[in-house]
This record gives structure tokens, sequence and C-alpha cells, in this order.
């Protein structure tokens, strides 16, 4: 019973984790989209940088 309550837990905080991922994507992709209204090369590096790091987390999380 104790492993079923671990497992249950585990797999909500592991829900909970994807759900701040895809909020911090959304927040990511209007950073990018205002650095190349603004031309500005060196934040739209930054926010490209982030968006693959985001990427290649949802992407182990089956998230995708």
């Amino acid at each position: 019973m104790k492993q079923m309550i671990q497992i249950i837990r585990k797999a909500e905080v592991e829900k909970e984790y994807i759900n701040v991922l895809k909020l911090e994507l959304d927040y990511e992709l209007a950073s990018l989209f205002d650095a190349m209204q603004q031309n500005d090369e060196q934040e739209m590096t930054k926010s490209k940088k982030r968006l693959q790091e985001i990427h290649v987390e949802l992407e182990a999380l089956h998230a995708l």
C-alpha cells in the first residue's frame, strides 16, 4: 500500500513539474517574440537556448 501511495505522489509531482515547464515554455516563447521584434540578438539566443533546454526536459518526461 505504501508503494502505491509513493507511486501516486511521484506521478502527481511529475505532472505538476510538466505543467510548470509548459508555463515556462510559453513565457520563453513570448520573450523570444519580443526579442525578435526588438532585433535583440543576445536575448534571442538566450531564449532559444532555454527553449531547447525545456524541450529536452519535456521530451525526457514523455510530455511532448
